[in-house]
């Protein structure tokens, strides 16, 4: 299994879920409140937004704190952020992906290169590592949805580009571009997805040893705490053996 899942599913092992759940809600919240105030305030009209939404939902954001995210937009109180891609790498030579909404540039890249410096990395020029990722839409659903070919099936009418199937469900790929339209058919063939967003998928991963992966980790959660950034990505798996360990 792959860095990113992995990753969540160690987090969840840790019980890390309940300690960075109201962290989560705000980072959608903002997300939410910045594609409301780029686009149309009505997900239905505003592709950015609805998957937004779609994604404050499927973990269990409140209805009353995405309303109140999209009205801030309205409002026009709600901050100015700027989007910004950071790219270094981390321990054992890993590469990361660090996505981050700020009203501070400064502040932000302060933050983000002393984090990486602090954990055994060193953070890099804007295209340093992202080649070595694809921007793809990503769209997960319980192992309930289906079997491995009712899902293939659903997944090629839709437009998808590939599918990978395991015991714990079974995660979608498309294109960045096509994300939204992808999605909305595969709700209609196989219901609500689990989480469906745009996502760097790595073209190769490396996999770690206990000592790298707990250094790795490390340096993800720092980075994943400050309120600043929106996401991490490397490219890393870890053994179940290990994983058993962490």
């Amino acid at each position: 299994m792959a860095g990113h899942s992995k990753w969540a599913n160690i987090q969840h092992r840790k019980g890390r879920q309940d300690a960075v759940r109201a962290k989560l809600f705000s980072k959608l919240s903002k997300e939410i409140t910045v594609a409301a105030k780029m686009g149309d305030p009505d997900p239905d009209k505003n592709p950015r937004l609805r998957l937004a939404v779609k994604e404050a939902k499927s973990v269990s954001v409140p209805k009353d704190v995405i309303d109140r995210a999209i009205k801030k937009s309205i409002g026009g109180d709600a901050e100015n952020y700027d989007e910004i891609r950071y790219e270094g790498y981390g321990p054992g030579g890993i590469a990361v992906i660090v996505e981050a909404m700020t009203d501070n540039r400064n502040r932000t890249a302060s933050n983000v290169r002393s984090t990486f410096t602090k954990n055994g990395g060193n953070l890099g020029e804007t295209g340093s590592v992202s080649f070595m990722f694809d921007r793809k839409g990503q769209i997960s659903y319980p192992a309930s949805a289906g079997d491995a070919d009712t899902v293939m099936l659903a997944a090629i009418e839709a437009g998808a580009e590939d599918v990978e199937s395991d015991e714990d469900g079974h995660v979608i790929w498309c294109a960045d571009t096509d994300l939204s339209e992808v999605s909305t058919a595969l709700e209609a063939a196989l219901g609500e997805s689990d989480s469906a967003k745009l996502v760097w998928r790595p073209q190769t991963t490396t996999e770690l040893d206990l000592e790298a992966a707990q250094k790795l980790m490390k340096l993800i959660e720092t980075l994943e705490d400050d309120d600043d950034v929106q996401s991490v990505t490397a490219n890393f798996e870890v053994s179940d053996a290990v994983m058993e360990q962490l």
